[in-house]
Formats: C-alpha cells, sequence, structure tokens
C-alpha cells in the first residue's frame, strides 16, 4: 500500500490553472510548479503523468468551473454589453482561454479540444442574447485588449 498523497489534488489542478492564466505554458517550468503548488515534483509526475498532464488538468477546470458557469451567466444577461460586463468582472476573465487558443491549441490536440468546448459555450450562450455577428470573437478581443490597460482606451 502506498503512502497517502498529501495534497489536495482539486486544489493544486485550481492552483495550477491560476499560474498557467498568468503565464504562457513554456513560460512556466515544472520547478515552477514545484515551487507555486507546494507539491512535491516526484507527487506532480505520479499524479499528472507531466507538465502538460498537469496543464490539461488545469485547463479541463478552467472550462468547467469558470467558462461554464460564466456562459450561464451570459445567457441571463440582457445584451452584448453586459454579457461583456460579466466576460471581465465574472471568475478569473478570459486569459486562460486567449493564452490556451493562441500558444496550445495549435499544437495539442487535446488542448484543442478543450478550447473548443469553451468556445462552443461562449457561443451558445451569446446567441442566446445576441445577434452581433461573431460575437464570441468580439468578446475575446475585448478581454484581449482590456490586457493593453485601461488607459489605451480607442475610439
Amino acid at each position: 500500500m502506498g503512502r497517502p498523497r498529501g495534497f489536495d489534488e482539486a486544489e493544486v489542478v485550481r492552483a495550477a490553472a491560476a499560474l498557467f492564466a498568468s503565464r504562457v505554458y513554456d513560460g512556466v517550468s515544472v520547478d515552477d510548479l514545484v515551487t507555486h503548488l507546494g507539491v512535491h515534483r516526484n507527487s506532480l509526475y505520479k499524479t499528472f503523468g507531466s507538465k502538460r498532464g498537469l496543464y490539461l488538468a488545469a485547463l479541463r477546470w478552467y472550462v468547467e468551473h469558470e467558462v461554464g458557469p460564466l456562459a450561464e451567466s451570459i445567457r441571463r444577461a440582457g445584451d452584448f454589453e453586459e454579457a461583456s460586463r460579466l466576460a471581465s468582472t465574472t471568475g478569473t476573465g478570459l486569459g486562460f482561454l486567449l493564452l490556451a487558443t493562441a500558444e496550445r491549441a495549435p499544437v495539442d490536440d487535446e488542448a484543442a479540444a478543450e478550447v473548443d468546448r469553451a468556445l462552443n459555450a461562449l457561443d451558445g450562450a451569446l446567441a442566446a442574447v445576441t445577434s452581433v455577428p461573431h460575437a464570441t470573437a468580439a468578446l475575446l478581443g475585448l478581454s484581449l485588449r482590456s490586457k493593453a490597460g485601461p488607459d489605451r482606451h480607442h475610439p
């Protein structure tokens, strides 16, 4: 019989999602994960198999626990403006989705499937409240633009 796990797997996955959302995948080393998550390297590898395994678990958690509830909130929004406000003020926002879309989805089929699941959830929610063409792309663009800083508004 092995030793009992010395960490809460769900909490580690949630914390990893926050770390991956704050940096690009390649900008997070295994040493960063060990330090930030407070889990031994061997425990990370035993539980998740690899950095990629933890990343995918974190991305799945994010889509289920952040994007899913956001999509449900958007579905109840009155219009695109309210949906946009919700996207910028609810949970961790769309940063992790943007990073995963740009960096991992083009090179990792499992990451691409999670990105697709998130985008489909947002597409369905936005279709319920607006007829704005490409509303999900517009929402992601607004989120990306907000990363440039609040003082960088363009007409």
